[in-house]
């Protein structure tokens, strides 16, 4: 009888599966190729990407050869090229990069363009603090150590990643405006942070030679 039983419930299952595929196997083959369909497009974007961000390597690696051969005017306008068009992570290098080519010849003008790369929010903030301190870089010859000063202080704060080359172009700036006292504050924070680079370190002591001797009180 038991046997009997689960013939009869098998058949009612087997009944109850055929309605329901009767009646929902549109929606359900619908789905899976909804599905296929999502895994492809997904999988053709990602194919898509990689090629773009080959090519864009490719094209980035070939500027940086036209500018290791001098040939800037060249570069510039490959990097520019690729700030305009290449994918996101690209976009910012060849930015930072174009900036680099232009001070060759307009430091003033690099300058201008790692200022726009600075204070632009869709930048990354390790770029951003880059931007800054290479337009510092550019202008030390000829900003004033206040307008200095307000470029980069907020860079030297204990942890900033640029601090170290921040503390140096601001003792730089200060030593070429005769403001001892700036000078050595700067230089003290250089000598005291057991992570400042040795080269960076050795620059300090040396700068730190050329000035006057504390007075004795």
């Amino acid at each position: 009888m038991s046997e009997l039983f689960d013939e009869v419930d098998e058949d009612v299952r087997r009944d109850q599966l055929k309605k329901l595929w009767d009646q929902y196997s549109i929606y359900i083959i619908a789905g899976a190729l909804l599905i296929i369909a999502a895994v492809g497009g997904w999988r053709g974007y990602e194919y898509l990407e990689a090629k773009k961000a080959a090519e864009a390597g490719a094209a980035f690696d070939k500027a940086v050869e036209l500018s290791e051969a001098n040939k800037h005017s060249e570069a510039e306008a490959a990097f520019n090229d690729l700030a305009a068009k290449a994918p996101s992570g690209y976009r910012i290098l060849a930015r930072l990069r174009a900036a680099a080519e232009v001070a060759n010849r307009d430091p003033q003008a690099a300058a201008k363009l790692y200022d726009d790369i600075a204070a632009d929010r869709s930048v990354g903030t390790l770029e951003q603090e880059l931007a800054k301190i290479r337009a510092a870089g550019l202008l030390l010859a000829t900003a004033s150590y206040p307008s200095m000063l307000a470029r980069l202080e907020p860079a030297t704060v204990p942890g900033a990643t640029f601090r170290h080359t921040a503390r140096e172009l601001l003792a730089l700036s200060a030593w070429r405006a005769n403001d001892t006292a700036a000078t050595r504050r700067w230089l003290d924070l250089i000598a005291n942070d057991g992570e400042t680079p040795p080269g960076l370190r050795s620059r300090a002591e040396a700068l730190q030679a050329l000035l006057p001797p504390v007075a004795k009180s």
